[in-house]
């Protein structure tokens, strides 16, 4: 399950645009999308987790961690922006302890008990920047310097802040401003000479210097092809050089950092292995502490062929070797049966003692060379592993079990329960007793088991804090650079800033403009970013005369309210993706006063229409009326004017049935609370003037209405009548039924 972690360059620097018209950070965000594409076209790409880290300040600079899906990613990508410094050291090691996070919680490193290649977690760190001056808020660096002290618990077991399984690749943009001459030649893209290059190499990666758009395509096919599962192993010549077989050859195979390919299981997917390589030290049970080791094994290989013993059904590890200057050197010897054996030195009981655990041997194809891992000190442990099947026939005598007591004290005690299930496969499960020793102190496994727990709480807090937004500045402090007293603490300050606007001539002698001791542009309005130019020849030139008013304003106000300048260019300038947002204008503006008639309906304020009415209490009749309010269902005495009960109505007529010949008196009848004879008139609406042409129209509109309103009523008055008939038919059957059961039971 390889994990892609994208390290963005985010510095001001990458807004430069090259001859294609986009800037770097658009070239960045490209090349990620580029290489996501290329990577699907491979079925092992279905377990990629991808990760995104920026230049910003830790924990702000991961956009993405372990617990972000695609989606998230994706956002983040096409959301960066390029305002900051070039803070290479520490993004890349916020990167680091990123990928660093889960292993103490999962013990995967496996501190003090020997490397195992097989419990890995494969990380390719692709970072795309420009190659400019590292810059930090302190000044500029020459040199690339990660910062030692990490939050992460448990770092300090490991003197690198990357491990074994985590190699470094970076694609540094020179694309140039105008367009060149095409006359780049396919082949290998140069390695770039900025500061990140010796990174890359000590991790066991490459940078590439990209100078076309061709070139950035051309490494991005090869950043697929290095996304593979292994381990680096720092491989280190000892002792003479073997003898040399034709034209001499350059010393680099002396001493290489080269990958090792652990092969997933194709059933399970999973790595699977049996032996570890030795530390470089003893387990001590009396040491407190654990020596810190280096993130690569220094494994040492003699040049002194040997011939290894074989034995049936004793399991071994075999990784193929990356091609390298060694693998070359051993395959131009054309010798398949030659065998280099490796050791790790301090890895003894002894100090200055190291035993082979395996060896280098080209493939019977001579097409590679492969790296063989076997029990550790094999060539003691193999005879008499021989003589317990063929001689012994598995009931081994005292000699033969008083040597191999003696291998098993020389042994690391971490190899004891490999060696053990080794034998069980073998046929032979109690040769070794089961009241095995780590070899490790109590204080060691409890320290252990400490870090675990710490590692998993700052996992879960390193979590929470992926996807927060940096804090804005509410101002632009200046620096006091000197202990004398400051210009707007001086008495004649009235006279300077007169002086600053032309009104008395400006004494340069008195001012000193080097001190503004506790002096900060202030910016009230949280809403509005702060323009925080340290230099004046980062405002752009269109910006010039409104930054000069904007400074003149700030600097002469003498009010606490906003900025003038700014006032009058943003206050009324909103971005088209926030207007119509009435909600949030809703939540800025005071509570309203309550209601004088609690028992009025309330109006419910829509945008567009603050009169529009709330249509769930309303209904219509077919006379134009409407009764607002809670309808009352109950029969009851509608004339009583003094029940609580009483409905408010509201009775309006359309202007076509309103009859022109006479003055027309509408009233409002309104229940009250009070006697009957108070109410009265509450509004006359005015007649209005129809045209004769209209007359005729209107009349037979209100004849039409006459006619259906007297039909409705028609129909209405027939259902009563036949209601009224039915409940007098059923009370007749019912009196007739009691009359009968009371002459029957007499």
């Amino acid at each position: 399950m390889p994990i892609l972690l994208f390290l963005i360059d985010t510095s001001a620097s990458m807004n430069q645009r090259t001859y294609l018209g986009t800037t770097y950070l658009d070239i960045a965000k490209g090349a990620v999308e580029i290489f996501m594409k290329l990577r699907a076209r491979d079925p092992a790409s279905r377990g990629d987790r991808y990760m995104l880290v920026t230049f910003d300040d830790p924990p702000y600079g991961v956009k993405a961690g372990w617990k972000e899906n695609h989606a998230t990613f994706m956002s983040e990508l096409k959301n960066l922006q390029a305002s900051g410094l070039t803070t290479l050291g520490h993004a890349l090691r916020a990167g680091f302890d990123l990928l660093n996070l889960n292993r103490l919680v999962s013990g995967i490193d496996n501190y003090g008990q020997g490397r195992n290649p097989f419990f890995l977690e494969p990380s390719v760190i692709i970072t795309i920047t420009d190659g400019n001056k590292l810059t930090h808020s302190s000044g500029v660096a020459e040199e690339l310097h990660l910062p030692l002290n990490s939050p992460l618990p448990g770092s300090e077991l490991t003197k690198e802040p990357f491990r074994w399984d985590q190699r470094l690749f970076a694609l540094v943009l020179r694309l140039p401003g105008m367009a060149v001459p095409d006359s780049e030649q396919l082949g290998s893209v140069p390695t770039d000479e900025s500061a990140i290059t010796q990174m890359c190499e000590v991790t066991g990666g490459r940078s590439y210097c990209v100078r076309t758009q061709r070139m950035l395509n051309q490494c991005l096919e090869s950043l697929v092809q290095k996304v593979l599962s292994g381990v680096v192993i720092h491989f280190e010549k000892s002792g003479p050089d073997p003898p040399v077989i034709g034209e001499g050859h350059p010393q680099p195979w002396h001493s290489c950092h080269k990958l090792i390919y652990v092969r997933p299981n194709p059933k399970t997917g999973v790595p699977v292995g049996h032996w570890p390589i030795p530390e470089s030290f003893w387990p001590d049970q009396n040491s407190p502490t654990l020596p810190p080791r280096s993130a690569h094994p220094l494994v040492r290989f003699s040049c002194i062929d040997c011939e290894p013993m074989v034995i049936d059904k004793l399991p071994f590890d075999k990784y193929e070797l990356e091609p390298s200057p060694l693998t070359q050197f051993i395959l131009e010897r054309k010798s398949p049966h030659m065998c280099w054996q490796v050791f790790v030195n301090c890895s003894g009981k002894h100090s200055d003692s190291a035993h082979p655990f395996g060896y280098l041997k080209a493939s019977t194809t001579l097409t590679c060379v492969n790296l063989f891992v076997m029990p550790y000190n094999y060539p003691v442990l193999l005879p008499l592993l021989d003589d317990l099947f063929k001689v012994h026939k598995l009931k081994p005598n005292l000699k033969w079990r008083q040597a191999f007591e003696m291998y098993l004290k020389s042994m690391p005690p971490y190899f004891l329960l490999p060696l053990k299930k080794a034998l069980r496969m073998m046929g032979a499960p109690n040769l070794i007793s089961d009241n095995m020793d780590c070899g490790l102190s109590y204080s060691v496994i409890s320290y252990l088991k400490k870090l675990s727990q710490q590692a998993k709480i700052e996992s879960d807090r390193l979590i929470v804090s992926v996807g927060k937004k940096p804090p804005q500045e509410t101002g632009i402090k200046v620096k006091n650079h000197s202990s004398a007293l400051s210009l707007a603490h001086r008495r004649d300050f009235k006279q300077l800033l007169q002086g600053i606007t032309g009104e008395v001539p400006l004494r340069l002698i008195d001012m000193n403009f080097k001190e503004f001791a506790g002096f900060q542009i202030a910016l009230l309005n949280k809403d509005l970013k702060p323009q925080a130019y340290r230099n004046a020849y980062d405002i752009p030139r269109r910006n010039l005369l409104d930054q000069v008013t904007r400074m003149r304003s700030n600097l002469l106000r003498t009010t606490q309210k906003l900025i003038r300048g700014q006032d009058d260019d943003y206050l009324h300038s909103i971005p088209v993706g926030q207007m119509g947002n009435y909600q949030e204008y809703l939540k800025m503006m005071p509570s309203p006063l309550r209601e004088i008639d609690p028992d009025q309906p309330k109006r419910l304020h829509t945008f567009g229409n603050p009169f529009k009415q709330d249509k769930k209490g309303m209904m219509i009749d077919e006379a134009d009326e409407f009764v607002t309010g809670p309808q009352n269902k109950k029969r009851g005495n509608t004339g009583d004017l003094n029940s609580g009960t009483a409905l408010k109505r509201r009775r309006s007529m359309s202007p076509l049935l309103r009859r022109p010949q006479t003055p027309p008196i509408i009233t409002n009848h309104v229940l009250s609370k009070g006697p009957a004879g108070t109410q009265g008139q509450q509004g006359i609406i005015k007649p209005i003037p129809l045209h004769k042409g209209k007359y005729i129209a209107v009349c037979v509109l209100m004849f039409i209405n006459i006619v259906i309103l007297q039909f409705k009523i028609t129909i209405l008055c027939v259902c009563v009548c036949v209601f009224i008939y039915s409940c007098d038919t059923k009370l007749n059957f019912q009196h007739h039924q009691c009359h009968m059961i009371l002459q029957k039971s007499v």
